[in-house]
């Protein structure tokens, strides 16, 4: 049977009770919140023929950036493609299979495709600006987006989240004051938006506006609980306190909500990583953290699958003496660049320099890390992540060409911070620290 979404779309199979299931898993995704792939799989229980329950399964998997997922995101793939599908549902089984061949920049152009002539599909959006974020297309984060808005209103379901990955594009791009008020007005409609939640979030550690950031988390219970990007927005609110010299509330932060449910996913061993070395660099005392962070990254040193995560990894390896499983995390990636695929140049253009930065470092051969990371430092959006996380690799930068005796360059890098952070501050505090 075919019937229409809550935008007008048709969808091939499915019944009242499976359709009802799926807009739950949809807006569950677009919130970042409950079990959204749960909800799923009980709309396909309640009926096999519904393509587009599969299709979101499928996404759900791949998004999680994990080599483990390409296994159930091609068996949704396959079901998929078995069953009688119209031409938007054709364009979501294309960007999966090539997304499933490692084709990540293909897949968010197809999506694209899709885009321009079903603007109103959300999660054709949102799949498309994940691959954006992975890839570190900056402008499409923010123009994917702004292509399908002149087609929505407030009055359609899921206008929150166009809202808030409206917001997130132009964080990403310097448009800080309208990315505030789109990720404001998102959360204000939909408190449980985690996107729209980090898109502001986003905004204030750009804009070093401490005080407002720690408001900004603690004021909204509604991405705290239940929420697959919560540890994301807790390592935000941890930002603000280690800015302000406050590791105790870091380190009780690292411990509760964004390490002491023992994370098994990327997403949040992520978070750990970047947040443990920011406090080595800063010389806090973090105890055995970091032996137990690098075996929860253990099972996945082989993988090669992202780059990006490969070098949160390695942070952890090279911080915990674990050679054995970064020699593991090396092997893989000297394979993913001799493979086809996407991650191949991921890990070529910045991957493996920023690795290979990261064990000097480690070892304490300050002049090389300062030699690895100064030519991909610019480029360095090209393996994904966000301006804050990538941040990471120019306080690496400075610590090393501190420790190396490279004064003349540890200052002029310290002075182009210094003029990044003037040019990103809101104009009236701009003029206050003129």
């Amino acid at each position: 049977m075919t019937t229409k979404d809550t935008v007008g779309y048709t969808l091939s199979g499915g019944n009242a009770h499976a359709l009802d299931l799926l807009e739950q898993a949809l807006h569950q995704f677009r919130c970042f919140a409950d079990n959204p792939l749960a909800t799923a799989e009980a709309a396909l229980a309640e009926a096999p023929d519904l393509v587009m329950a599969q299709v979101l399964r499928a996404w759900l998997y791949l998004l999680s950036s994990e080599a483990g997922a390409l296994a159930p995101a091609r068996e949704a793939l396959a079901a998929a493609r078995e069953l009688p599908h119209n031409e938007r549902e054709a364009w979501h089984l294309r960007a999966i299979a090539q997304l499933c061949d490692g084709q990540w920049r293909a897949a968010a152009l197809t999506l694209e495709d899709l885009s321009a002539h079903y603007p109103l599909d959300a999660l054709a959006l949102q799949a498309g600006q994940q691959l954006d974020f992975f890839v570190g297309d900056s402008r499409m984060l923010r123009d994917r987006i702004a292509r399908a808005l002149p087609a929505w209103s407030a009055t359609l379901p899921g206008w929150h989240a166009v809202l808030g990955m409206q917001a997130f594009g132009l964080e990403e791009t310097g448009d800080y004051a309208r990315a505030e008020r789109l990720g404001r007005q998102a959360v204000d409609l939909q408190p449980r938006d985690a996107w729209a939640q980090h898109a502001v979030a986003h905004v204030l550690e750009m804009q070093g506006r401490r005080d407002e950031g720690i408001e900004w988390m603690r004021g909204n219970e509604g991405w705290q609980t239940d929420n697959f990007l919560a540890v994301h927005n807790w390592w935000h609110l941890a930002l603000h306190h280690l800015a302000q010299g406050d590791v105790t509330e870091v380190l009780a932060l690292y411990d509760g909500p964004i390490h002491g449910h023992r994370p098994e996913i990327h997403v949040e061993l992520v978070d750990a990583s970047a947040l443990l070395w920011r406090l080595d660099l800063q010389g806090a005392d973090v105890g055995a953290r970091w032996e137990r962070l690098a075996e929860r990254w253990a099972p996945f040193a082989g993988d090669g699958h992202y780059a990006f995560s490969d070098w949160h990894a390695a942070m952890a390896f090279v911080a915990a003496g674990r050679e054995d499983l970064l020699q593991a995390l090396l092997q893989a990636q000297r394979q993913a660049m001799a493979s086809e695929g996407d991650n191949a140049a991921f890990t070529r253009e910045v991957g493996s320099a920023v690795t290979q930065a990261c064990i000097a470092f480690g070892q304490q051969d300050w002049a090389r890390a300062v030699a690895l990371l100064r030519p991909v430092r610019s480029q360095s959006h090209r393996f994904g992540g966000s301006h804050a996380q990538r941040d990471l690799i120019d306080l690496t930068l400075i610590a090393a060409a501190q420790r190396s005796g490279q004064k003349a360059l540890a200052r002029v890098l310290e002075q182009e911070r210094l003029a990044l952070a003037r040019q990103r501050l809101p104009a009236r505090r701009e003029a206050l620290t003129a």
